[in-house]
C-alpha cells in the first residue's frame, strides 16, 4: 500500500471522528437545553421550548420508563427533574466514544513483505 493511500485512509478517519463527535455535540446541546428548560420549568407553549422538547423526544424514546421524573410545582412554574435525559446523555456520549474508538483500530490491510 503506498503513502498515498494510507494518508487519504488517515484523513478519511479523522473526518469520520469528527463528523461523529460533531452529531455527539448537537445532540447533546439539545438534550442539555431540555434538561435545563424542564428543571427550570420553562413555557412549553414557546415555540423555542416546544421544538426543543419535540425534537429532543426522539432521541429520548429507547430509555423511556428507566426512571420515573420529579415533579416540583411552584407558584408560577413546574420544575420537572428527567432522569431519562441524563441517562441519555450518558449513553449517546459512551455510544459516540465506541465508535470513534472503532474508526481509529480499524487499519487497512497492510501488504507484508514475504523474505
Amino acid at each position: 500500500m503506498n503513502e498515498s493511500t494510507v494518508m487519504n485512509t488517515e484523513l478519511r478517519k479523522h473526518q469520520a471522528t469528527r463528523i461523529v463527535y460533531y452529531i455527539l455535540g448537537v445532540l447533546e446541546v439539545l438534550l442539555a437545553f431540555r434538561l435545563i428548560f424542564k428543571l427550570l420549568g420553562a413555557n412549553p407553549e414557546s415555540l423555542f421550548v416546544s421544538f426543543i422538547y419535540s425534537v429532543s423526544q426522539a432521541f429520548l424514546i429507547p430509555f423511556n420508563g428507566i426512571f420515573r421524573s420529579a415533579v416540583t410545582k411552584g407558584i408560577e412554574a413546574q420544575s420537572v427533574l428527567e432522569p431519562t435525559t441524563i441517562i441519555a446523555m450518558i449513553v449517546y456520549a459512551i455510544l459516540a466514544w465506541g465508535i470513534v474508538k472503532l474508526i481509529e483500530i480499524s487499519k487497512p490491510p497492510q501488504k507484508t513483505e514475504i523474505r
